[in-house]
Formats: structure tokens, sequence, C-alpha cells
């Protein structure tokens, strides 16, 4: 058995049993039973356990959402609009409860810094999705931004029982209204005579600052 499908095996498998026990060990060794694959082997797949696990479920619901981008015809909506689109996408091809589960996980201490990478590495893939091609400072300001955009609409999402999640996407575009905002005022600055005269001076610094390269290392990185 190939090492990709016996991961995307032990996934599927797991999937069944995080509703109940999380993304746990206990989950892991279910799916193992479920496939019959030896617990060593799965340890193996997933050496972090339940951690890796929720991380590989994180990545295939980004790896979907990115598939279904290029598969749509957005050059008639506004780029606010797309990067909209884009998160809805993302979070209407999620699991809630899946999702309920992992953030739970990720809100452990010793989690946080998998769970803020893993929400990273979805804005970044939805910047790249959308044709994003800045190799400076703007790089990260965007998907710091992004990022933020999409953490808390996904906490409003999880308490959200409208059955269209109306709520959560009105929620969503006034947090994108907020980005607009800043991306307006980060404009405003350069062309401002006192901010030209940081941005050559003071600030001349933030022009070095470039994107990493591919394959990315974190922030950034992109998991297959």
């Amino acid at each position: 058995m190939q090492d990709d499908d016996m991961k995307d095996r032990l996934l599927d498998a797991a999937l069944a049993h995080v509703p109940f026990d999380g993304w746990s060990d206990r989950s892991l060794q279910a799916a193992a039973a479920d496939c019959g694959v030896q617990m060593a082997l799965a340890r193996a797949a997933f050496p972090r356990g339940s951690v890796d696990l929720a991380l590989a479920y994180h990545a295939r619901g980004d790896a979907a959402m990115v598939a279904a981008l290029q598969a749509a015809d957005l050059s008639a909506l506004r780029f606010r609009d797309r990067i909209a689109q884009a998160v809805r996408t993302r979070l209407d091809l999620a699991d809630r409860e899946l999702v309920r589960r992992g953030t739970t996980l990720f809100s452990l201490p010793q989690h946080a810094a998998d769970g803020a990478a893993a929400i990273w590495r979805t804005a970044d893939a939805i910047w790249t999705a959308l044709g994003d091609t800045s190799t400076d400072l703007n790089w990260y300001t965007k998907r710091a931004t992004l990022s933020a955009v999409y953490g808390s609409t996904v906490l409003y999402w999880l308490g959200d029982e409208a059955p269209d999640h109306q709520p959560t996407w009105e929620f969503l575009d006034r947090r994108i209204d907020g980005v607009m905002q800043f991306e307006k005022l980060k404009a405003s600055v350069r062309e401002n005579p006192l901010g030209k005269a940081l941005l050559a001076g003071p600030l001349k610094i933030l022009d070095h600052i470039r994107a990493p390269g591919v394959p990315r290392d974190l922030p950034g990185f992109h998991q297959k």
C-alpha cells in the first residue's frame, strides 16, 4: 500500500470516529482497525497522532477549495467578492463538527502554533488561487489580514445555527470591508508626502522583505 493511499484511507476512516472521540489517538486507533492497518504503520503515517491527523483533514479541505476556485469563473466578481467567495467555498466544503473538534484541539497551548500555521496556509492558498503575485512585504500583510478574517469567521460560523449561514456571510463581508479599508490606508500612506519620506528613509528596510521561496518554509508552506 502506498504511503499517500494509506494516509487517505486512515483519514477517511477516522472521520467517522472524530465526532465521538475528537481528533485523538483513539480515533486514529479506530481508523487503523477499520482499515486493517497495523498501529505501528498508522503512527508512522501520522507521527504526532491526532495533531497530524487533524492537519491532514485541514490540508485536504484547502486542496478541495483550490480545485473548486480553479473550476469557477470569478472574473465578473470584484476582488473583495472573490475573497469572500473563497472563504465561503472553504467553509462549505468543511464538516462543522469536525472543524469544531479541530478548534478544540488547536486551542490547547501545545498545539496553538500548529493551528495558527494551518490558518496561515489556508490564507496563502486563497491568495495564490486568486492570482496574487506579490513577493514583498505585501505577501505577508495580505496573508496576515486574511488569516485574521478567516479565523474569526470560522469561530462565528461554528456558532451560527441559521440554515443558510447568512449571518456568517454578513459577518464575513464586514470583516473583508475592514481589510479593504486597511489596504486603502496603506495606499494613502504611500501617496502621502510624509509617508513617501518615511518609506524612502527609516522604513526603506521594508523594501528588502521578500516572500519565502518554493518549497516554502512557514509561514506559507503548502502541505501536500
